[in-house]
Formats: structure tokens, C-alpha cells, sequence
């Protein structure tokens, strides 16, 4: 009985800290603007990445094909050998269009848009899979 006692205690307390730290993340990703044409106060959700330098870089692939790596600061964030949203290992033809789902993901990390998710939708807008 005593170790089932510590242990929901123990639990308590690391779901009491989960949400503590989810509340203060909150309190720092939202910040008020002043709209510029009606001079009202709203907030904006700004994401942790709001301020980071995300970059990519194409990277070869299997059988002559290429993927992508998304950077933040420097610091590898996503490894895209494939293309994503397609079963299997098959990368993208060229090199210019791994960089212009590269550049989609990166849009949508920057926006906060997270996890950032690539659909079949997605793919045929930006003419990729042709």
C-alpha cells in the first residue's frame, strides 16, 4: 500500500508540473499588438520559433533522389529523407522541389503551425509529385 501511495503521489506531481510549465508557455507565447489601423489591442500567438533562424538544406537521397533537413539555429529539427505524406522511402525527383516543401514546412514551423504536417493536398498544390 505504501508504494502505491508514492507512486500516485509521484504521478501527481509530474502532471501538476505538466501543466505548469503547458500554463507558462502560454503566458509567453501570447503577446498584445496595437492594429495599426483601428489603434485596437489584440493578442497574438507568437511560437517558440518566432524568433529562431530556420534555414533548410536538400540532402541526396535513395536512387538519385533528394529530401530535406529543416534547421533551427543551426541545429538539426527535421531529417525529410522521403516525401512525406507517401508510404515508402521514394524522395523527391529534383532537388527544387524537396526545396519548395522545404520551405512550406519552414513557413508553417515560423507560424507555429505545429507539428507541420504535410498532406497529399499539399503536395499536389505545389505541383510536386509530377
Amino acid at each position: 500500500m505504501g508504494k502505491r501511495k508514492t507512486l500516485l503521489r509521484v504521478f501527481s506531481m509530474m502532471v501538476i508540473s505538466a501543466l505548469v510549465i503547458v500554463f507558462q508557455m502560454e503566458l509567453s507565447v501570447c503577446k498584445e499588438a496595437v492594429n495599426k489601423e483601428t489603434g485596437q489591442e489584440t493578442k497574438i500567438r507568437r511560437g517558440p520559433s518566432a524568433d529562431a533562424k530556420i534555414t533548410f538544406r536538400i540532402i541526396p537521397s535513395a536512387n538519385k533522389t533528394y529530401g530535406y533537413d529543416i534547421l533551427m539555429n543551426g541545429k538539426l529539427f527535421i531529417h525529410q529523407p522521403n516525401i512525406p505524406a507517401l508510404p515508402g522511402n521514394k524522395g523527391f525527383a529534383t532537388p527544387d522541389k524537396a526545396a519548395k516543401v522545404a520551405e512550406f514546412v519552414a513557413a508553417k514551423i515560423r507560424n507555429n503551425d505545429m507539428p507541420p504536417v504535410v498532406t497529399m493536398d499539399d503536395l499536389n498544390r505545389m505541383g510536386v509529385l509530377k
